[in-house]
């Protein structure tokens, strides 16, 4: 693992990342989802796409890269764009897991690969809804220290600004941001995933002009299945070679 610092918007930002296959061209880049880090998919990943340069990072508030103030998804993306800069590496395949994909979109590589991003708002079950109507309730009585009762797993521990990111990030419309995708993307979906529902895949690949949805058997985390990993990397491979190659970095 190394770290590299970036500065966005006059603060300075360490991200902790790790390069496989230094020496070969082109890149691709791969982005994690909420609460996760660069090992879960390399640990998807590392084995497979052997022609290509894989850049693992971890996202700043997640892993080993620090962040305790506020960030928007843009944000996110203009960081991890100055964090390009630094390396001097300009991927043309970024792929990008759930809030990843969201960070990968933004960004608008030559060959966009989403698996299971997140995006799309998904109607919170009841159960939820009323928890998050009970809190706001008894935040004002004082019970604002319960928050850890009412919060769900993704933001446990999380210090108070990662809570007010994950609060606006989970909550954005971001359906127009898909529809000014420039290059080609390739959607990965887990056919029984409950957290971004294959419906929401397929309403990601209306918006995209050039968009083709892959739908596998598994949840959330359907790409961690080797099976469903060596087929991603095979339809990479013969989706986005041609564009990887061509924008150089």
């Amino acid at each position: 693992m190394a770290m590299r610092s970036c500065r966005y918007r006059n603060a300075e930002y360490s991200i902790a990342y790790e390069i496989l296959n230094p020496s070969l061209c082109p890149t691709i880049l791969f982005l994690h989802g909420w609460g996760s880090n660069k090992e879960l998919m390399r640990r998807a990943f590392g084995k497979l796409l052997p022609g290509f340069r894989h850049l693992y990072l971890d996202l700043p508030g997640f892993g080993k890269s620090p962040n305790e103030g506020f960030l928007s998804t843009a944000d996110y993306a203009g960081i991890v764009g100055e964090f390009l800069r630094e390396l001097e590496i300009a991927p043309g395949i970024i792929a990008g897991h759930s809030f990843g994909g969201k960070v990968a979109t933004l960004l608008d590589p030559d060959c966009l690969v989403l698996l299971s991003s997140a995006g799309i708002l998904v109607p919170k079950p009841l159960s939820v809804r009323m928890k998050i109507a009970l809190f706001k309730t008894l935040k004002p009585l004082g019970f604002g220290k319960l928050r850890g009762f009412f919060a769900s797993a993704d933001v446990q521990g999380m210090n108070p600004g990662m809570y007010e990111t994950f609060k606006a990030t989970v909550n954005e419309e971001f359906e127009g941001n898909f529809s000014k995708v420039h290059g080609k993307a390739l959607l990965f979906w887990g056919e029984k995933d409950t957290a971004t529902p294959l419906w929401t895949g397929e309403r990601i690949a209306e918006l995209i002009p050039d968009a083709k949805l892959y739908s596998m058997e598994g949840d959330h985390y359907f790409f961690l299945d080797p099976a469903n990993a060596k087929n991603i990397a095979e339809t990479i491979e013969k989706g986005c070679g041609g564009e990887a190659g061509s924008s150089g970095d």
